[in-house]
């Protein structure tokens, strides 16, 4: 008599364990095709008087969409578009400063106040610094205002602008970049 309960309890079991297993699997619209969909991309827009900068996270590089910065507040728009999770790290003058991880196909926002210097921009996730995945910018220059003078008031806001009228020109470098 205990065969046909054994055989019953094992039966009653697969059957359970069959319909646990079909709900892990679909795809919250009974499908399931094995493969995951990258998350949608979260709306990166940048603050009210941020200046935008966009990032291209690759597998294992860095691209900024400007390469000249004066002080002020920077919204960098990271899109990973690699394979690998990225993040996105400002490190300088004006602090120390981190994304959200992001996946394959998703971006976020990292907003940063930066001040005069040099910083190091580079993914902080696994080791991908050191593969590469790091550049440098310098801020320089006197903050910009919305009118395109700097804050100093004593010329146009980028070298190479005409001054105003009565108004010196700003110095300039003697080469070097610098």
């Amino acid at each position: 008599m205990t065969e046909p309960r054994t055989r019953a309890v094992l039966a009653l079991s697969a059957i359970g364990l069959a319909g646990v297993l079909a709900a892990c699997g679909s795809g919250g619209d009974g499908s399931s095709s094995g493969t995951t969909a990258p998350p949608p991309a979260r709306k990166s827009t940048a603050p009210a008087g941020a200046t935008r900068v966009t990032a291209d996270l690759a597998d294992f590089r860095i691209t900024l969409s400007r390469r000249a910065f004066t002080p002020g507040t920077y919204a960098f728009v990271a899109t990973n578009t690699g394979k690998h999770d990225h993040a996105l790290e400002v490190e300088g003058p004006g602090g120390e400063n981190r994304s959200d991880t992001v996946a394959p196909g998703g971006s976020t926002t990292l907003t940063v106040t930066l001040k005069a210097g040099r910083y190091e921009v580079y993914c902080p996730v696994d080791g991908h610094k050191d593969l590469g995945m790091k550049t440098g910018i310098t801020v320089a220059g006197a903050p910009v205002d919305k009118s395109g003078v700097n804050k100093s008031g004593t010329g146009p806001a980028t070298p190479g602008t005409p001054a105003t009228p009565g108004t010196p020109a700003p110095p300039t470098s003697p080469g070097h970049g610098y």
